[in-house]
């Protein structure tokens, strides 16, 4: 399938398409597997969501990749 299928134009059209939905998605649950990870490995709070955050922003660039 094209990008150009993909795409929508409309006011009535998706927010997200359902691949980016779903980058997103699996990004989120990474950086929050990751900040979980980060807490119970006794690290303090502000370095756990900066794992997490880091994690969460290369899972979009990995999922993204991928997801075809």
């Amino acid at each position: 399938m094209s990008r150009a299928d993909r795409e929508r134009s409309g006011p009535d059209g998706p927010l997200l398409t359902q691949r980016a939905a779903i980058v997103f998605l699996l990004a989120a649950l990474a950086g929050v597997g990751a900040t979980v990870l980060a807490v119970l490995s006794g690290s303090v709070w502000p370095v756990a969501v900066s794992v997490g955050s880091g994690t969460a922003a290369t899972a979009v660039l990995f999922f993204k990749e991928i997801i075809d």
